[in-house]
């Protein structure tokens, strides 16, 4: 039938040939990370194909906007061969990438960062390395990938390229006709992409994806790509938030702003030095002596025997939690306390202006600052980073490599562990006292490879990565062997914490939030009374006020943390943003919000999220204080003030309660 080739019955067939791509990647999607998302509920699967098919729709108009202007402009050019070859390029290339390469890199990418595929990770495009990892992922994935050209051969061939479009009417009446059919699809676009045509309608968005399901693990797999790529574009030079509080009421709940008490008493860990070690993937779960629980009928108890005796040794932090699921969310939170919410704070504009991060408020006291990292210098940006909190040496894979030659190149992300660990032990045995210095680790991360002289010593786990994890532990046990006699090893504050959990997970609690976020924290400060357990709620964000609780600072600074040790009028709570809600994680809750209301509360213990308590207990004090802080943390953002004034001498403290 001649109507069946016109213009606008080709492009529908067109369009509608991409939502069926679109749904069979989805599919693929739930497939390949169905032991992530879980089972989905008969109830929800109708109203999770009716979000689906919002999020499909927005993301073919991100995507066609130019190609259905192409097929409806209302001229006879269209009609011309070379014009039919534009437009045929366009749909295959153009969705060849954004569609079917997103979405296929979103169904690997999701497995380690339980998220979506987003325009904050073109940043990490950037790496020496990217182009190696992506071969590496392609061939570890080579199943999902092939299926991934099927798809894309069949848009290529499915486009009916061969058709010639035909055309009703003739005349002035082909003009008028056109123009009204671009007129309408104009407007459906334009409804399509806001999400529907009433004046109340927003423009999509991420955290819609929760209004289709009670679960926000299967709100991803509700979402697609190139929504995700697109709508965050920019999003991190743009400050929006919703105002809880007026300006006066907003401190009375909570605030950034510590004002420590001055102490009498000496501090025995003042001026001493410090050294921090963020741990690559270590999940509480790989310890036996944080969860004892899930190795009860396990034949290995635990992957890190050495860190957990030294953890018996330390000030460990049972239930210590990450503010993010990336690397470079968890520097800002260590050594500034301050998470990261939408975007990562890292890779905001407005994280640039001064800040009194912890490494800054240690030169500024005499201190040595370094940071160490077995990448390539400059790598993922955390060189850029540690410059501007205050850390003026940066120790690389190059600087490794001039001493110790280029031999110990996992030939992936950097140095060996065990190595690289070694070296800053020997740069730190030359160092003027005091320092603080930082070593990010790089083994026990995908792609899971450890050194061969360890391949029959380190047995495959119930994980990929815990032969790596084992390394590591390993690595440490070696390092604390070589250099626990000397001077300074004795004078430093040792800080262990991990930057997130590891994507390969073993036990379904730690599948789901809150435990999806339970990592390794503990302080080790030899010939101290520093000792004991710690089985209240902390995160990464109160590392920097804790330590310089411990080491007796006087000076007021910013942070979103709480110092446990003194400050206990603040509220025990870990945060985080997590599939486009915000999360408070408390002792005995954890609740979702999504800045209007709390979505969802699941008492801690409830791991597969079965029963909602909203309405049926009562958390209003952990929304009052989620509200504020997240207001206060946009707020400062926006005016990029992150400083807090010294107090005239009569200043009373708002924080510590002796």
């Amino acid at each position: 039938m001649k109507i069946l080739k016109t213009h606008t019955a080709l492009l529908v067939w067109r369009l509608l040939l991409l939502y069926a791509v679109l749904m069979s990647l989805r599919v693929l999607f739930y497939i390949y990370n169905s032991t992530l998302i879980g089972p989905l509920p008969d109830a929800e699967i109708g109203a999770m194909l009716k979000g689906a098919l919002q999020f499909d729709t927005v993301s073919l108009l991100y995507a066609n906007a130019i190609f259905v202007l192409l097929s409806l402009v209302p001229l006879h050019l269209r009609e011309r061969g070379w014009w039919q070859s534009v437009m045929y390029w366009y749909y295959v290339v153009v969705n060849g990438v954004l569609v079917v390469g997103f979405n296929v890199a979103d169904a690997i990418y999701f497995r380690y960062t339980q998220k979506r595929f987003s325009a904050d990770e073109i940043f990490f495009a950037d790496n020496d390395n990217s182009l190696q990892l992506v071969l590496k992922f392609v061939a570890e994935n080579w199943l999902l990938t092939l299926l991934g050209v099927v798809l894309l051969v069949v848009l290529a061939f499915g486009y009916g390229r061969r058709v010639k479009p035909q055309t009703v009417f003739k005349g002035a009446l082909y003009y008028v006709t056109s123009t009204v059919v671009l007129l309408l699809a104009v407007g459906l676009a334009i409804g399509g992409i806001r999400g529907g045509f009433t004046k109340m309608t927003r423009p999509v968005t991420l955290s819609n994806a929760t209004l289709y399901t009670a679960d926000n693990m299967r709100a991803t797999m509700i979402l697609s790509n190139p929504f995700c790529v697109l709508r965050t574009i920019g999003s991190s030079g743009k400050i929006h938030y919703e105002r809880y509080f007026t300006e006066e009421e907003l401190p009375a709940v909570y605030t950034p702003e510590h004002r420590p008490i001055k102490r009498n008493a000496t501090n025995e860990l003042a001026s001493r030095n410090v050294v921090m070690f963020i741990l690559e993937s270590f999940s509480a779960e790989h310890s036996a002596l944080l969860r004892p629980d899930i190795y009860a009928n396990k034949e290995k108890k635990g992957y890190t025997p050495f860190l957990d005796s030294l953890m018996r040794q330390s000030y460990t932090f049972y239930n210590m939690y990450s503010n993010g699921k990336r690397s470079i969310q968890a520097l800002p939170a260590v050594w500034s306390s301050i998470p990261s919410f939408k975007s990562p704070f890292v890779l905001m504009p407005q994280a640039m202006a001064e800040t009194q991060a912890l490494p800054k408020m240690l030169r500024d006291k005499g201190y040595q600052t370094m940071f160490f990292c077995g990448s390539d210098s400059g790598s993922m940006g955390f060189g850029a980073f540690a410059r501007s909190v205050g850390i003026e040496n940066l120790y690389s894979r190059e600087d490794y490599e001039k001493l110790h030659g280029n031999g110990d190149f996992d030939g992936y992300w950097g140095i060996w562990d065990e190595e690289f660990i070694g070296y800053m032990g020997e740069v730190l045995s030359q160092q003027q006292q005091p320092f603080f210095s930082t070593l990010f680790t790089l083994s026990s991360h995908h792609p899971f490879v450890i050194p061969e002289r360890y391949e029959e010593r380190f047995k495959a786990g119930l994980t990929a990565n815990h032969r790596c994890v084992e390394y590591v532990d390993n690595a440490f046990r070696n390092f604390f062997a070589r250099y626990e006699g000397e001077e300074w090893f004795n004078n430093t504050i040792f800080v262990f914490v991990a930057d997130h959990v590891s994507s390969e997970k073993f036990s379904e609690e730690f599948r789901r939030s809150p435990a999806d976020y339970q990592v390794f924290g503990f302080i080790y400060a030899p010939e101290s009374a520093l000792f004991g357990e710690h089985h209240q709620v902390t995160s990464q964000i109160d590392i920097m006020p804790m330590l310089l609780g411990l080491m007796g600072n006087t000076t007021p600074y910013f942070a979103f943390g709480r110092d446990v040790f003194n400050e206990f009028g603040r509220e025990p709570m870990a945060v985080n943003y997590d599939n486009n809600l915000f999360q408070a994680i408390t002792d005995k809750y954890l609740v979702q919000f999504d800045e209007k209301a709390v979505t969802a509360v699941y008492a801690v213990e409830d791991i597969n999220h079965t029963d909602n308590l909203v309405g049926k207990v009562d958390v209003s004090h952990i929304e009052q204080n989620l509200k504020a802080m997240i207001q206060s943390y946009y707020s400062h953002i926006e005016r990029k003030d992150y400083v807090v004034d010294a107090p005239a001498a009569d200043d009373e403290d708002m924080d510590a309660e002796e």
